[in-house]
């Protein structure tokens, strides 16, 4: 047992991926005393290998889902005003292929996208002449007219670890590595067994969530007393990072013969992001990657419109996630509905299971899922998080060229491209960050090509990372970067100097 043991939560979240750590934000908030347990560290799988777009899921109205897209394009809005820094507006640019798709088809379906919701941030759709747009420069001669629509971009790991950060500000506990093993259910609350660095430690909650993503039919039936009514279809989607196959600033959205689409993005600078697949997944969440038939699947339809050719040798890195969609009865993988479902069960004690969902909706998902615990746990505060800013997003104006304009005035010793890259990934917090630092040499050691000691720091203290993998793929994305370079010198670093020395955090005060 450690110091934990035996402290009183109002609510417990399982699970430290967009959905867990949106609901311990939005809870936190309200004024309940929040804790939230997550097995590996925050975003490790699904919420951190989507295609990174916040997005109404412009395919999704072939499929009649017109009430989520509308939900989705509102909440599109709120989340680019809540962190300009991490979520900017992307232009995407279709190509043309008539046999596929009637232009007509196309130019109604971009008509409901521009107006199922209002928008503020985002241009109206249009049609392109791709033989003098810049667009068109990267792409065979073969595609004449395209249409070109907006959505939006997030680094998807950060957009995570920013809603716990937020969480932990509020008053909320937040313990990564601690996997809750069971939950036992008395005197109409819940006593967690939870297993993480210093061992194992029994908590009790009055109400808890199961926001497992992947394994949430797995947790209910193994580690609870409860059986839902709903379930999840496991669906797995890659993605291939090749070298940047166009220098514009245009994302491309691609047709294929299967009705699957396909999105090409502009990622790190360096890099052109490709996919996704749609493949039913039967196997561990945590093991699941990328096989030889998806990376084929993405080059050939890449080769399909670009004019530079690529093959999987040309794949610099991949990732693949396992996304819990709401079980239906569509046959296809691409035509489950990407809505959530949340199922709460009243007895033997309060518990609320996540089903489904996607990254653009996590915020209303989070204050649905709160709405529908206050009344149990006794609180009458209002939603709040719609016209919040997460950590580091109150920039000037809401923008954020104004912003990076600040920064290159503020640090002008700071290389052009730490003041870009520390500018998108911490916003505001930025002089958290540097503090007093007046030169280089002030951020202390450079552990490896971009990183300092500083960074690392900080990360370590403000935003639960704890690995090297933590640090150079989820909280930033330097390992892509770095491939080939050895992690040896951060591993030492974080031995020397990471949170293995921190003492946990002290339970709070029992319930009166």
């Amino acid at each position: 047992m450690n110091e934990l043991t035996g402290g009183r939560f109002d609510l417990l979240v399982v699970g430290g991926g967009i959905n867990g750590t949106g609901i311990a934000r939005d809870a936190a908030g309200r004024g309940l005393r929040v804790l939230l347990a997550e097995q590996d560290d925050l975003a490790s799988h699904t919420s951190s290998a989507s295609t990174k777009l916040i997005h109404g899921g412009l395919r999704y109205l072939e499929e009649f889902h017109f009430a989520l897209v509308r939900k989705a394009l509102i909440e599109r809005e709120v989340l680019l005003r809540s962190a300009p820094h991490i979520m900017r507006p992307l232009h995407f640019i279709m190509p043309h292929a008539p046999h596929l798709r009637p232009a007509w088809m196309i130019r109604a379906g971009l008509f409901l996208y521009d107006h199922l919701a209002h928008r503020e941030h985002l241009a109206a759709s249009g049609t392109v002449n791709l033989r003098t747009h810049i667009a068109g420069t990267a792409l065979k001669s073969g595609y004449r007219r395209g249409f070109v629509y907006s959505d939006g971009w997030t680094d998807d790991a950060r957009l995570v670890a920013l809603n716990a950060l937020d969480a932990r500000e509020r008053g909320a506990l937040i313990l990564t590595r601690t996997r809750c093993e069971r939950l036992a259910a008395g005197d109409g609350a819940w006593r967690a067994t939870l297993l993480g660095p210093r061992g194992r430690s029994d908590v009790t909650a009055r109400a808890a969530v199961n926001a497992t993503g992947p394994w949430v039919d797995r947790f209910v039936s193994g580690a609870t007393p409860v059986r839902t009514a709903h379930r999840v279809r496991l669906v797995k989607g890659s993605h291939i990072v090749v070298p940047r196959l166009f220098e514009h600033r245009f994302a491309y959205i691609f047709q294929n013969e299967d009705r699957r689409i396909v999105f090409a993005i502009p990622y790190e600078h360096d890099f052109t992001l490709i996919g996704t697949t749609d493949v039913d997944y039967r196997g561990d969440p945590a093991a699941v990657h990328i096989d030889a038939g998806e990376s084929e699947y993405l080059c050939a339809l890449a080769n399909r419109y670009f004019l530079r050719q690529i093959t999987p040798a040309d794949v610099r890195w991949s990732y693949s996630g396992v996304r819990p969609l709401l079980e239906d009865e569509s046959r296809d993988p691409m035509s489950v509905t990407r809505d959530y479902a949340l199922e709460l069960d009243r007895a033997p004690a309060p518990l609320l299971s996540v089903f489904g969902g996607k990254i653009t909706t996590y915020r209303r998902l989070a204050e649905d899922a709160v709405n529908a615990l206050a009344p149990l746990l006794g609180t009458a505060a209002a939603p709040w998080t719609g016209t919040a800013k997460l950590p580091g997003g109150d920039l000037p104006d809401g923008s954020f060229a104004v912003f990076a304009r600040t920064v290159e005035r503020r640090y002008p010793w700071l290389p052009q491209r730490l003041q870009l890259r520390y500018a998108h990934a911490y916003g505001s917090r930025i002089a958290r960050l540097l503090g007093p630092a007046a030169a280089l040499g002030d951020l202390g050691a450079e552990i490896l090509p971009d990183l300092y000691e500083r960074e690392a720091e900080y990360l370590c203290r403000e935003e639960f990372a704890r690995t090297a993998q933590d640090i150079l793929w989820r909280r930033t994305k330097l390992g892509l970067h770095l491939l080939g370079a050895s992690n040896e010198p951060l591993e030492r670093w974080l031995a020397a100097n990471g949170p293995a020395h921190e003492a946990l955090p002290a339970a709070p005060a029992p319930l009166v």
